[in-house]
């Protein structure tokens, strides 16, 4: 089982940019964590609205099978100082996340920079931190994709949790983000996907179950020099 960490700076942030791989990653039996770091208190819409997009945040993660955190900061005011790094710091502490999923670092939207540049300090020890596109995101050449064609649906249905967006801005409707998918889908050479440009990503090719010692024939052992005071065995 993955323990999965999707860091957003906004509510729908974490949706838009990956929703349908935490969808994969609940259907294969994994933990799936969502850090938002801001309510998106300067979003478009009126009081009311600011205030009813933490309700609308929380009905999207349970639509992924997501438990949510919040990080507490200001909507466009982020910044990547030592605060925000301790954030997501105790965020990958606290769930023991082996997988980090963020914005990526050239985006116009000076929270998403700052949100990416302080998960990538927090998470400066993990072997898998992925990268994902935002509609502000301004350079990005993924080269890993997932193929979420079974779970299209349900990012859409996630992101529809998220009414009042969904409403106010043409990046956030069902249309453009199934055609973004489509996009991703034609490159990687499958139906639907979504890209990621990863910092790190260490691939597992140890077989499910795992083999016992034993198990390994010799001709895959490692031998290492009798110098070493190691048994090679």
């Amino acid at each position: 089982m993955r323990r999965v960490l999707a860091v957003g700076a906004h509510p729908d942030d974490i949706e838009l940019g990956c929703g349908a791989t935490l969808l994969a990653h609940s259907a294969a039996g994994d933990a799936v964590t969502m850090l938002v770091m801001t309510g998106g208190e300067n979003g478009p819409g009126d009081d009311a609205v600011i205030t009813g997009r933490r309700l609308e945040q929380e009905q999207a993660a349970r639509t992924l099978g997501a438990r949510l955190l919040w990080g507490g900061q200001v909507d466009c005011t982020v910044t990547p100082d030592a605060a925000t790094v301790a954030v997501v710091e105790r965020a990958i502490k606290e769930t023991d996340a082996d997988v980090v999923y963020v914005h990526a670092p050239d985006d116009s939207h000076q929270d998403h920079r700052a949100v990416a540049a302080a998960t990538l300090s927090a998470a400066r020890r993990l072997s898998r931190v992925m990268h994902y596109q935002s509609p502000s995101t301004l350079t990005f050449h993924p080269t890993t994709f997932v193929d979420v064609t079974a779970y299209l649906s349900g990012k859409l249905a996630a992101l529809g949790a998220h009414a009042s967006q969904v409403e106010m801005s043409a990046m956030v409707e069902p249309d453009a983000v199934v055609a973004s998918a489509r996009h991703w889908g034609a490159q990687a050479r499958i139906g639907y996907a979504e890209a990621f440009a990863p910092t790190r990503l260490v691939i597992d090719l140890l077989p499910s179950p795992r083999r016992t010692a034993e198990e390994v024939p010799d001709t895959l052992r490692l031998t290492l020099p009798a110098s070493l005071g190691v048994n090679g065995r």
